[in-house]
């Protein structure tokens, strides 16, 4: 986009358009108040192309023109400079007008004058033949349109009413609307380059807030839609490197139709991904064709641009986006702006990123700090009252007091046991990490939490993650899931314990791993159907071991009690 010119004083022009007009003949001077009346509507247009419009209009009414075109370049530096014309607007043209006035238009770009062409000697004066019959070539007058000393168009008029040539006059009146007309499209190519900037600026400030509010997770998602909404396009992708691999994959899509998309993997042999990667921008006329994606994004869409997601040295990933396959090109300005965007939203990411890990180390510094104070107080003061309590028991001859104080003993025993479990949890690795056995049933009695109503309780026994391998495991959380859901269904239990048990042994001595689920529910019925009970037997005898059930928790050995064991093996099956 070209620099900005400071403005001509409205004064200045008009003096030196004064200048230009002395001594001309009567006729041209009873037009100047029509020419007055053209340069003040001018720069009333809400766009370019409306303003375009008024002066293509103006300067074939002001001359007495049949037809007129102006042609309006591309910016220096945007992809289709030298690929024709940016616009082109016309009034009352031909197809052979289209012709002649692209010649006249290279030509005044080249020399940068006006220039016109008299009538063809075999045309007689008079008007235009009817539409759709063959044109003969008459007048021509083309002038450049100026912004500072950038010509950014021609305005090309064809064939005077009155069938004469294009005079002096006619000339000097389309060069003082030229220069106006310069001055008006130069105001409205600031004001619409202000505009962009602060549509994308805003943009920015809105995804920086949206991401730094809702966490990293949902950035790439808001970074999609903020980019195709901002850079008029179809469709929004943020590619991060793949995992396991050396493409990149398709996280975030804002598109109406996003089938294909989300997930896409843009393959590492495309030559565009270490560009990408290395942080420097790619721009691809047709998707379809360009030899710089592979095969990777599917080729439905037109004009694309793709920047990377950059943060001083580090590339997060990168943003594309893409606009319909007949649309316009992006410009240079739309791919710096674009570029800007791409960084404040890569430092947007990577700040929520670190927000995110030390919110998580608060968590885990005050987890750690909380299962420390239960390990060095709570059980030291439960193991310290047992040890009293044991000692009272022996001083007593009372049978009574002796047997009140035992069972006072084992349920401090009981409750050291689910202090642990609770440490134990406490010292949890963070939700991306895979959890060991320990943590995924831990999971699964809190899930079973919600549809019964309560929280069963759960007491591990011995170093369970580091003596129960990955197939054994499956299973146990296989039979926890399975029992608790037997629970829940059927047996409208109150009240359930959870016991995984390592340093228990099989009946020919092995040691094994036992998972103990006991409810006080209503049982199971003698004739019932055991299908849950059958699905754990197999399961237990698959591994070597096996399952059984027995009296529950309840009064009189009211409910179910489900023993499921499995031989703990040297290695995994």
């Amino acid at each position: 986009m070209a620099a900005a010119v400071p403005s001509p004083d409205p004064l200045d022009v008009a003096a030196e358009a004064t200048r230009g007009l002395r001594g001309l003949s009567t006729e041209l001077t009873a037009r100047l108040p029509r020419l007055l009346e053209a340069m003040r509507s001018l720069g009333t247009g809400p766009d370019a192309h409306t303003v375009l419009d008024r002066i293509v209009r103006t300067a074939a009414e002001l001359v007495g023109a049949r037809r007129a075109t102006i042609g309006v370049h591309h910016s220096e530096g945007d992809a289709a400079a030298g690929q024709g014309l940016a616009d082109v607007v016309t009034y009352g043209v031909t197809e052979a007008d289209r012709e002649r006035c692209g010649e006249l238009l290279t030509d005044a770009r080249r020399t940068g004058k006006p220039s016109a062409t008299e009538p063809s000697a075999a045309e007689p004066p008079g008007p235009s033949p009817p539409s759709g019959s063959p044109q003969p070539p008459g007048s021509y007058l083309t002038v450049p349109l100026r912004v500072g000393e950038e010509i950014f168009g021609i305005l090309c008029l064809a064939e005077k009413r009155d069938g004469g040539p294009f005079t002096d006059s006619d000339r000097h009146l389309v060069e003082v609307l030229a220069t106006e007309a310069g001055i008006a499209i130069g105001h409205t190519r600031v004001q619409g380059a202000t505009r962009q900037r602060e549509r994308w600026i805003e943009g920015s400030v809105a995804v920086t807030q949206a991401v730094l509010s809702g966490g990293a997770g949902d950035g790439p998602a808001v970074v999609a839609e903020k980019a195709r909404e901002l850079a008029d396009a179809a469709v929004g992708i943020v590619l991060l490197p793949e995992d396991g691999g050396d493409g990149l994959k398709a996280v975030a899509v804002a598109a109406d139709e996003r089938s294909g998309l989300l997930g896409a993997v843009l393959p590492a042999r495309s030559p565009a991904v270490p560009r990408l990667l290395a942080g420097q921008p790619v721009l691809i006329e047709d998707p379809a064709a360009d030899p710089l994606l592979g095969t990777g994004v599917p080729g439905r869409y037109g004009p694309s641009m793709m920047v990377p997601l950059s943060s001083g040295d580090r590339v997060l990933g990168v943003l594309a986006t893409a606009r319909e396959r007949d649309a316009d090109p992006f410009t240079a300005a739309e791919r710096t702006l674009a570029a800007q965007f791409a960084a404040q939203a890569a430092v947007a990411l990577v700040l929520a990123e670190a927000q995110r890990d030390r919110e998580r180390l608060a968590v885990l510094e005050e987890r750690d700090r909380i299962a420390r104070d239960l390990h060095d107080l709570v059980v030291q003061r439960l193991f310290a009252t047992g040890m009293l309590l044991e000692s009272a028991e022996r001083q007593s001859d009372a049978p009574e007091v002796r047997e009140r104080i035992e069972r006072a003993v084992e349920e401090l025993g009981a409750t050291i046991q689910e202090v642990r479990t609770a440490i134990f949890a406490l010292q949890q690795t963070p939700p991306e990490t895979p959890p060991g056995l320990r943590g995924r049933v831990l999971r699964e009695v809190r899930a079973a939490a919600v549809p019964l109503g309560f929280q069963p309780s759960l007491t591990f026994l011995g170093p369970v993650d580091d003596l129960v391998v990955s197939v054994t495991g499956a299973h146990l959380v296989a039979a926890l899931r399975e029992s608790l859901s037997n629970a829940f269904r059927h047996a409208r239990a109150e009240r359930i314990e959870v016991v995984v048990d390592t340093t228990a042994r099989l009946a020919d001595g092995r040691p094994a791993v036992r998972l103990t689920v006991a409810d006080d529910g209503v049982g199971v019925p003698a004739d019932g159907r055991r299908s849950g009970l059958a699905n754990l037997v197999r399961r237990a005898e698959a591994l070597g071991g096996s399952s059984t059930f027995g009296p529950g928790l309840g009064e009189d050995g009211r409910g179910t009690t489900v023993a499921w064991e499995a031989p703990l093996p040297s290695e995994d099956a």
